[in-house]
């Protein structure tokens, strides 16, 4: 049977009510919509369908080397899909959740989602749009990729992702223009899988801003801080051994940090960032990195 697309105005109370019953819907059948993020639009499927992320890939082109992030309600649902999750990574969470911040941890093992090649990891986000914390509140953890076809600019607004993913989603829900006010920028991204933490990809958040909780953090090209002693930062050990070979570069970078956000949905982070729909200015070659 065919599915007739359909759109609603989310700054309409009306309307909005009656678009969240159809996204909830369209989403419980494993069908994908369009969906505001405080960075950009997210094309979005739940987490927990494998059928569902497919059909969200499909949409987008992409495979499942580049897994979707996902985008929860509040910090505290963070701790049923990541295990081991480190205290710099909640201090992370707890000064900039909700917002343009893309963590990356390590999924629960006992989960049983299929987001694509993760390599056991699961990039997570709080989006600071109240619409979309409106539906995840009622829908729990959904996969969000920026609301684009890959290799396009993310969409702003519900209408220009339409432009391009058509009646490939099934709701669309237009909040207006995304981010509200500036540029549009894709969600920064950690990887809190090393000690000390990574940055994956630069976005929203200031590196400045983000080593005054953690100031441990590495840059994107896994430099400290140049401000701080080199004593003071934690140093691997290197089997004496293995002190003349060359560093291996983090294989776990390069599918997070391909894609831009959509409404912040990271999409290409190493472990496993998905496309956070806001991504656009996404530092990854490519769409792969976005994660709204």
């Amino acid at each position: 049977m065919k599915h007739v697309t359909s759109r609603f105005d989310a700054r309409n109370s009306q309307d909005l009510e009656t678009g969240l019953e159809a996204a909830r819907a369209a989403l419980a059948a494993n069908r994908c919509i369009v969906m505001p993020t405080d960075t950009v639009y997210g094309i979005a499927a739940d987490a927990f369908s494998a059928q569902a992320v497919a059909t969200l890939l499909a949409a987008k082109g992409r495979g499942r080397n580049m897994p979707p992030p996902v985008l929860i309600p509040q910090a505290a649902t963070m701790d049923g899909l990541a295990v081991d999750v480190p205290g710099f990574a909640r201090e992370l969470a707890a000064e900039f959740w909700p917002g343009a911040l893309t963590l990356i941890l390590h999924a629960q093992p006992s989960l049983t989602w299929d987001l694509g090649e993760t390599r056991g990891t699961v990039a997570l986000r709080v989006p600071d749009d109240e619409v979309a914390r409106q539906l995840l509140r009622s829908t729990g953890p959904l996969a969000v990729s920026s609301a684009n076809r890959t290799g396009n600019p993310a969409a702003a607004t519900a209408e220009e992702a339409f432009e391009q993913l058509g009646e490939s989603v099934e709701v669309y829900l237009e909040a207006g223009p995304r981010p509200i006010s500036g540029d549009a920028l894709s969600s920064t991204i950690i990887d809190c899988t090393l000690t000390p933490p990574r940055v994956v990809r630069e976005g929203a958040l200031s590196l400045e801003a983000l080593r005054a909780v953690v100031p441990g953090l590495l840059d994107a090209d896994g430099q400290p801080d140049p401000a701080l002693a080199d004593d003071t930062l934690p140093q691997p050990e290197i089997p004496a051994e293995e002190e003349a070979l060359p560093e291996s570069g983090a294989d776990a970078e390069e599918s997070a940090t391909e894609d831009a956000d959509a409404g912040d949905s990271g999409d290409a982070i190493a472990p496993a960032v998905p496309g956070e729909a806001g991504n656009r200015g996404a530092t990854q070659g490519g769409e792969s990195a976005r994660t709204p």
